[in-house]
């Protein structure tokens, strides 16, 4: 087993490396002929990826049996939200210049605004009740239940991107696919565990002795 400070630091800062080259970027203009859509887009991708990255843990600490992964899972989730964050910051901004009526009238009008705004609302309770005392506060139990919203925030950005793009849809459509792959393992893990966890293994037998 690594060492989960350790671990957790290595993934706390490899998780701010792509918002510190975002700001280095921005610092120095080099965000191409479009900076606002480059922004809106980049936020947007880091979301989702971190966020999909946060539903991959559980998969991958039952069927490598990597039971330290669980972990690093709070702060992938963390920083999607963060990442979220900024992704709406970045349109409020660029895109309504803090036009909070011009904001509600395009959320009402455009499916795809409108789907995003509800998959950002979705992350806000599970980036509230993320800390220890909340879970302590909640039980486990209801604490699970709640954030499984998680796949339904996952799965509003995935069709919010969709609807966004107008002719190259491969990088959706992949987000898509990894979101069905995680909902099929957390279906087969629940009917069928056997298949979806590893075996732990079996203990030599001890050898007879001689004499």
């Amino acid at each position: 087993m690594p060492d989960i400070k350790f671990a957790k630091l290595v993934v706390f800062v490899n998780c701010a490396v792509p918002g510190a080259l975002l700001a280095w970027d921005a610092y120095h203009h080099r965000l191409g002929a479009n900076p606002q859509e480059f922004v809106l887009h980049t936020t947007g991708m880091l979301t989702l990826i971190f966020l999909t990255l946060s539903l991959t843990v559980t998969p991958v600490r039952k069927l490598l049996g990597l039971p330290w992964l669980v972990q690093v899972r709070r702060t992938l989730g963390l920083y999607g939200f963060f990442y979220g964050c900024f992704h709406l910051l970045a349109y409020t901004w660029f895109d309504k210049a803090f036009d909070v009526a011009g904001i509600v009238a395009d959320t009402l009008k455009r499916p795809y605004i409108f789907l995003g705004m509800f998959g950002f609302l979705l992350l806000i309770p599970l980036a509230v009740t993320s800390t220890n005392a909340m879970i302590k506060r909640l039980g486990g139990q209801r604490w699970n239940r709640l954030h499984k919203l998680a796949y339904l925030a996952a799965l509003a950005g995935v069709i919010h991107y969709y609807l966004l793009v107008k002719a190259d849809i491969r990088l959706p459509v992949g987000f898509g696919i990894a979101l069905v792959l995680l909902l099929g393992y957390r279906i087969a893990n629940k009917y069928f565990p056997a298949w979806t966890q590893k075996k732990p293994a079996r203990a030599a037998a001890p050898k007879p002795e001689v004499g």
